[in-house]
């Protein structure tokens, strides 16, 4: 597992401003006056107007320290779905139950979508990818030096002391112990336990939400097993995603944007997602190692925007990210050139 924002360093210093500027007295002869300054006056976001997340998560209702809203994500864009209506669904489901699963293939946009619901809403992310390595130490707390005297918390620790989102990407590869010590936050006891800090209680913060995310278990992604039945019962809600066109499923909402966001022509940008719809396709059947998101297609049709001849655009973009392997690459290129030419 690897902690994808690296605050840990940041974790002891934040500990110590939130205990010294959370409340404050001032006091004189004739009065004393309460300050506190902990709560944050947020601008309304830009995005909010086209989602309904206010009705489950009010980010006027959430106050964290200043330290912490800086984890809260900005400027990301829109989600672009069928009509499924994930952002309220997610908000939805956070508020009812506080925990959530997305599941679908890499390219899909579960992690864009927990960036922009955390942005809607006020939230600060914790993210960790489970994917990679990293020390249960380091997500959980260690001490430093000698002794006893100087504790640091881990992220995951720290998450459940301060609130926001903890969002665990690709989750069916965590390690069978960090599943095992998440399971009684998750329940109705509400609370981590810190055994390497001599049992120590932590109890869960009121706004402390999870979402983890997940590949369909396969044998198209190496490393991933079926997340153990502990935790699949404390995930109250779980939505799939998917791709909005595969094969010969094509949605014209991709084309637009694609014509939106790049200024190609129309018939530039029907090949490209026709193309993009063809090769997940075959990611989603076990042909290739990677299915195009929306994004790895506008990087394709940007170059071509610019100037690029449509396959040469591929090669520097679509052809060499899919596999570093000539065969595969070869058989790509193939693909492309047969639906690119035959749209």
């Amino acid at each position: 597992m690897v902690v994808t924002h690296l605050v840990s360093d940041l974790l002891p210093e934040i500990d110590k401003r939130i205990k010294e500027t959370s409340t404050s007295k001032l006091v004189s002869e004739k009065s004393s006056v309460n300050v506190t300054i902990s709560k944050l006056k947020r601008n309304t976001n830009a995005l909010s107007k086209n989602y309904d997340v206010k009705k489950y998560l009010d980010p006027t209702k959430f106050t964290f320290a200043p330290e912490i809203t800086e984890l809260v994500p900005k400027d990301t864009p829109p989600y672009l779905d069928n009509g499924e209506r994930y952002v309220e669904r997610i908000a939805r489901a956070l508020a009812f139950f506080k925990q959530c699963a997305l599941i679908g293939p890499s390219g899909t946009g579960k992690t864009h979508i927990v960036y922009l619901v955390a942005e809607l809403a006020g939230l600060p992310l914790w993210e960790i990818n489970c994917g990679l390595q990293t020390s249960v130490f380091d997500l959980f707390g260690r001490y430093v030096g000698l002794g006893k005297e100087n504790w640091i918390d881990g992220l995951i620790t720290s998450w459940c002391k301060y609130g926001g989102i903890l969002y665990l990407d690709e989750a069916n590869m965590m390690k069978q112990d960090i599943a095992t010590r998440l399971n009684p936050i998750l329940d109705q006891r509400g609370h981590m336990v810190l055994t390497e800090k001599d049992n120590e209680i932590i109890q869960r913060h009121k706004d402390a939400f999870l979402i983890i995310s997940m590949n369909p278990v396969s044998s198209e992604f190496a490393g991933t097993k079926p997340i153990n039945a502990a935790m699949r019962r404390r995930m109250s809600v779980w939505l799939n995603f998917d791709y909005m066109s595969v094969g010969t499923n094509i949605d014209e909402k991709e084309i637009d944007l694609v014509v939106r966001k790049t200024g190609i022509d129309r018939k530039g940008a029907e090949k490209i997602i026709r193309v993009g719809a063809d090769l997940r396709k075959q990611y989603k059947s076990g042909e290739l190692p990677y299915g195009p998101s929306i994004g790895d297609l506008l990087n394709w049709a940007t170059l071509v925007s610019d100037g690029t001849a449509l396959y040469d655009a591929a090669e520097e973009t679509i052809i060499s990210l899919t596999s570093d392997d000539i065969e595969i690459q070869g058989m790509v290129r193939k693909l492309i050139h047969k639906i690119a030419d035959a749209a």
